[in-house]
């Protein structure tokens, strides 16, 4: 056996490379260098590129069906258009001033006034139950379902269902008749009484809405503060002033924005049950009458306008008397 001297490559070891293999090495290396640094700096820029791919294509979906509608809406505003015809002439604010001047139109705005009435007494119900139903109560669960469940359905059916209700000798009639009612009014055919009937049914509807916001809101509340409260002698109407109510303050004024934009533009309830019929036509339905029916999407399109401005010139007046205020509990 062969012994190596010190300094000796082993037996086994490779020859010394020659100068063009070492060479070609070396710019194999240098290659595979640049692809690795080349490939970093791609993965570089498709990493920031990304969230903003992400949001050009929610902007973009946004900007095609809200803003770019929206824009054509106050073109047509100063247009007489009829929807048919290709030209479209300017007339400026002529339809504004018809809005308001036409006796027609804006008066029927103040139908609105027994929905925005009507949505009051909506939140009022659902803060109601949200907190009774946030504490410990015997099946809760179930009159949770069973008031939210109305929201769940759709607002067509909602509305054959309390036609049959109203009319006469209906469900309503029937029940009041156990109770020696027997001659109830026309809930749906007198015009004193026809959109408090209908306003009712949109609070039937609506209120599961409210009421799974407020009991969002009230569950979020670190329990804590109730066995604190609970320990210095406070009952649960003090307990609801105290904890709840400032704890929920942000989400009561979203409900109440929500609750007044909707009784401005409601729409459904008495489109399907009345058809607009005995005063109960809405500025909504005034606005589809005239831009379907009477061929005028100039003018429904300066309508729609107003009303968009006047919910948010109200929503602006609600977070100017109720400013967003932050609250902390602890």
């Amino acid at each position: 056996m062969a012994i190596a001297t010190p300094g000796a490559a082993p037996a086994d070891a490779p020859a010394a490379l020659s100068a063009p293999v070492r060479g070609r090495l070396v710019g194999i290396s240098r290659r595979a260098g640049r692809g690795r640094r080349g490939g970093t700096a791609g993965g570089g820029i498709m990493k920031h590129l990304t969230p903003w791919l992400f949001l050009a294509a929610a902007v973009g979906l946004l900007l095609l069906f809200t803003y770019w509608p929206a824009a054509n809406l106050f073109y047509y505003s100063v247009t007489d258009w009829d929807g048919i015809d290709q030209t479209k002439n300017l007339v400026g604010l002529d339809n504004y001033v018809q809005v308001f001047t036409d006796p027609r139109i804006f008066p029927v705005f103040f139908v609105s006034l027994y929905y925005f009435v009507a949505s009051f007494f909506q939140i009022a119900i659902a803060l109601y139950f949200a907190t009774i139903l946030s504490f410990s109560t015997r099946f809760s669960g179930f009159f949770r379902g069973v008031l939210f469940f109305p929201y769940l359905i759709n607002g067509v059916a909602v509305g054959f269902v309390f036609l049959y209700l109203f009319q006469p000798g209906g469900t309503l009639d029937t029940v009041l008749s156990w109770f020696g009612v027997t001659d109830p009014p026309q809930w749906l055919g007198d015009p004193d009484i026809v959109n408090w009937s209908l306003a009712g049914t949109s609070v039937w509807r609506y209120t599961g809405m409210g009421f799974v916001l407020f009991l969002g809101a009230i569950q979020s509340i670190p329990h804590e503060l109730y066995e604190a409260a609970e320990i210095d002698g406070a009952n649960r109407w003090a307990q609801f002033w105290a904890i709840i109510f400032p704890g929920i303050r942000r989400v009561v004024g979203l409900t109440v924005i929500l609750a007044i934009s909707g009784s401005l533009s409601v729409f459904e309830v008495p489109f399907i049950m009345t058809g607009g019929a005995n005063g109960s036509n809405t500025f909504v339905i005034n606005t589809l009458q005239t831009a379907f029916s009477y061929r005028q999407v100039g003018l429904a399109s300066a309508m729609a306008v107003v009303l968009l401005f006047i919910v948010l010139i109200v929503t602006w007046i609600q977070r100017k008397v109720f400013p967003d205020e932050k609250v902390d509990l602890t």
